[in-house]
């Protein structure tokens, strides 16, 4: 690196700390709930799906106190205290999705649903996993989507056999049930998205104390339950997304602590898919740090996102600076989250006026200069913090629903301000 490269990338490097992981905070509440004994997490995210979990579990009768960067969590291993109870899961999947197979554990009459979002996303293979399993669960309305009722009666265990193509939280619902069988559980995978989630449910699943095994498409759980824990959530890596495509699109270095080679989560490797596009990436143990080309220009790349697709939209906001076309590969899953990510990010990409086209499971975007628009969230947080990133490069963009960040990251806007700040960038 000459001197004066070095000189800018010194005057522009910026620490951001990350909120706590959303995946990480879901699986440790769940973990805690179940454990023997009190169970201390740090640094765990306060957002809307995260208190929503929070607020479920306190309706099914665990104990929990909050402070501002640390929770605790007495676990009931036999289930929740209630008998019977009506658990509003909000937007939140992880809550609407792990939370019956916890109850399904325990004794009593738990009815669960969701808002309007929520219920258009599936459950279907999940609950019918439940049923195999002997677990009394109905559909209340649509069938596959919530709102479910259970007559739990505790959960012998067994072997079944899974599709996991349209979410991986299906999967870990299950193996995080596992160990509060009583014989255990062998799970057979025939299809599976986003596999480091998975990878995520087993190494905390084994830090309380659980045994699990993986043999190819076969997991195998043991029966015994958890223990509690004391345990740090690190930074969320699809949250960092935003900060790290930053970066990449204005010529600057972020730097982002807590995240790095040795994290949980797979959405760091997002960092690749940036240097593969020309940023300069250094990722340390505990760190990673990206630094944009000077004149924020990408280079084009076809890149499969099946393990990484919650990064997806942050990829295709940012895709129209490349100097050619982007085309993002193997994501239908992101159908049938929030929103149908696909179609809305092609809808606002066309917009700002880029070309782009779609598929079943992918998207390109061809090189443009974005002009002003009015984004439609669709009331989702990935849709709006992504094309929020596209406005530091372009003028006159807004947003429909800002506020709808609030379900992961309630401060994203006046963090990005704080950056536009630092960074010196237009306001736009």
């Amino acid at each position: 690196m000459i001197a004066g490269e070095a000189s800018h990338r010194l005057l522009t490097m910026t620490v951001v700390e990350i909120p706590g992981s959303k995946s990480i905070t879901a699986r440790a509440l769940f973990l805690a709930a179940a454990a023997e004994g009190v169970t201390t997490l740090h640094r765990p995210l306060s957002s809307d799906d995260t208190e929503g979990f929070a607020e479920a579990l306190r309706v099914l009768g665990y104990e929990l106190a909050q402070e501002e960067r640390l929770w605790r969590i007495e676990g009931r291993p036999h289930g929740p205290a209630v008998r019977d109870a009506d658990v509003y899961c909000r937007d939140g999947a992880t809550t609407a999705r792990f939370l019956p197979a916890l109850v399904a554990a325990g004794e009593g009459v738990f009815r669960f649903d969701a808002s309007a979002q929520m219920r258009r996303r599936p459950i279907g293979p999940l609950t019918r996993a439940l049923v195999e399993l002997g677990v009394d669960l109905v559909h209340e309305g649509v069938d596959g989507h919530h709102p479910v009722t259970i007559h739990a009666a505790g959960v012998k265990g067994g072997h079944i056999e899974l599709d996991a193509g349209l979410s991986s939280q299906f999967l870990s619902a299950l193996l995080l049930l596992g160990p509060l069988t009583t014989e255990g559980l062998t799970i057979t995978v025939t299809d599976l998205v986003s596999k480091p989630y998975v990878d995520i449910t087993l190494a905390m699943m084994r830090r309380f104390g659980a045994t699990v095994d993986h043999d190819g498409s076969t997991f195998s759980v043991a029966p015994g339950g958890y223990q509690a824990a004391d345990y740090l959530i690190e930074p969320d890596a699809s949250t960092a997304s935003y900060v790290l495509a930053a970066a990449a699109v204005t010529g600057r270095t972020v730097t982002v602590p807590g995240l790095g080679s040795q994290a949980l989560q797979g959405d760091v490797r997002f960092a690749g898919v940036l240097e593969r596009m020309g940023a300069a990436v250094e990722l340390g143990p505990d760190s990673v740090t990206v630094t944009g080309p000077r004149e924020g220009r990408l280079r084009g790349i076809t890149v499969n996102m099946r393990d990484i697709s919650d990064t997806m939209p942050t990829l295709a906001a940012i895709a129209p600076f490349a100097d050619g076309p982007v085309r993002i590969e193997d994501v239908y899953n992101t159908r049938v989250k929030e929103c149908d990510r696909l179609d809305a990010c092609a809808e606002n990409l066309r917009a700002l006026a880029v070309p782009v086209t779609t598929g079943r499971d992918w998207i390109e975007i061809e090189p443009a200069e974005p002009g002003p628009a009015h984004i439609t969230c669709h009331g989702d947080h990935r849709i709006a913090m992504a094309f929020s990133i596209t406005g530091l490069r372009v003028p006159g963009i807004t947003l429909d629903e800002p506020g709808c960040v609030k379900k992961t990251f309630p401060g994203f806007h006046e963090k990005l301000e704080e950056l536009r700040q630092t960074w010196s960038l237009p306001t736009v």
